[in-house]
């Protein structure tokens, strides 16, 4: 009989029209359940009892990690687990798990309140990159060049961002470059370096850069290790950057966009992700 999942996701993107196309071929069935939709909380969780797992896919910053958690909580199994997808929604709760396992991070600072960013701009050296907790896609993370524009940038984050918005890191600026691993079960499957492009000083692959493949290394693999042995086995976007004394782990994506690994690399991620869905127990 074949196995049925549900992507969860507020749209369907490029991804998950791969996902979907690729699961056929596998002994699969993938379907696009909208998260706006599911209303989980009642105990049978009628609304996902049918399937045999999710593929958390949401691109919400709060969504993934409460659906996982109400769906696990009603014995439906999750991709990935919510444990791990909280833990990757969060960039300040996810470093603290990382470094206390011995997997290196960036310095930052959590700030919360101006004499926080005021205290790191003091500590640490500019450039600065400002970005918020809770977010991805490169949005809102800003360069501060210049000590005497820091109070002006922060301006913008105390008067604009509601209370959720303002949980800010400020981290040193490593470089133009970074390099994204996607990560099926306990393996890299495509890994590219990223660039920034254009007048855009952002490498984020969501905002369209110059990137190139490359090799899995012993580097590389160590970094994502890291990684797994902290989140466990699951579909990640491992986001790095290199420094004089070997990767820091940037980020993780638990819902990884993968078009620009896949453009880069070649490899067929689709089939890798269903494949792994697939060999899963039931």
């Amino acid at each position: 009989m074949k196995r049925t999942i549900a992507v969860v996701a507020d749209r369907i993107g490029w991804e998950e029209r791969l996902l979907i196309g690729a699961a056929p071929a596998l002994g699969l069935r993938l379907d696009w359940v909208n998260d706006e939709s599911l209303c989980l909380g009642h105990p049978n969780a009628p609304s996902v009892k049918g399937y045999d797992a999710l593929l958390v896919r949401s691109r919400s910053y709060t969504r993934g990690g409460l659906i996982a958690t109400l769906a696990e909580a009603a014995g439906v199994p999750t991709l990935n687990t919510a444990g791990a997808i909280h833990a990757c929604e969060n960039k300040a709760a996810l470093r603290a798990l990382l470094h206390t396992a011995g997997v290196p991070v960036p310095d930052h600072r959590l700030v919360l309140s101006r004499k926080d960013f005021e205290k790191a701009v003091d500590e640490l050296p500019l450039p600065l990159v400002l970005k918020p907790v809770f977010g991805g896609m490169g949005k809102r993370v800003t360069l501060i060049r210049h000590a005497d524009t820091a109070q002006s940038v922060y301006d913008y984050v105390e008067d604009l961002g509601h209370a959720f918005e303002q949980a800010c890191l400020v981290e040193p600026y490593l470089g133009g470059t970074s390099v994204r691993c996607l990560v099926v079960g306990r393996e890299p499957v495509g890994t590219a370096e990223f660039e920034s492009g254009g007048a855009d000083w952002r490498n984020n692959a969501a905002l369209g850069n110059k990137n190139r493949a490359i090799a899995h290394d012993a580097d590389v693999r160590k970094a994502v290790d890291g990684v797994v042995s902290v989140l466990g086995p699951g579909i990640y976007g491992v986001d790095l950057f290199r420094t004089s004394d070997g990767y820091v782990v940037n980020e993780v994506n638990h819902a990884p966009g993968f078009r620009a690994v896949a453009s880069a690399t070649g490899a067929d991620i689709p089939a890798a992700i269903v494949r792994y869905v697939q060999e899963l127990p039931a």
